[in-house]
């Protein structure tokens, strides 16, 4: 294998280390499995490689918008649904 040096923020080097830690793998491994998974044209979905579902693409903004929690419950949101 090659060697490849690397510099980057110390915020990043922190945050690589606690995931090489959580994970029990070393940060050269996760380094080389995103390189990889980039190399590969997938979209950082995930350790795994699969792409991401909707849920988990936008998680962040759960609760960030005021309303009913579902639509489907109430029929007067369907008028024009064929209802």
């Amino acid at each position: 294998m090659k060697t490849l040096s690397v510099k980057i923020p110390e915020s990043l080097a922190e945050w690589l280390a606690g995931e090489a830690r959580k994970s029990q793998r070393s940060r050269s491994d996760l380094v080389r499995e995103a390189l990889e998974l980039k190399r590969r044209g997938g979209d950082g979905g995930g350790a795994s490689g699969k792409p991401m579902s909707m849920a988990e693409a936008m998680a962040d903004l759960r609760g960030s918008i005021r309303g009913p929690k579902d639509l489907s419950t109430n029929p007067e949101h369907l008028e024009g649904f064929g209802l």
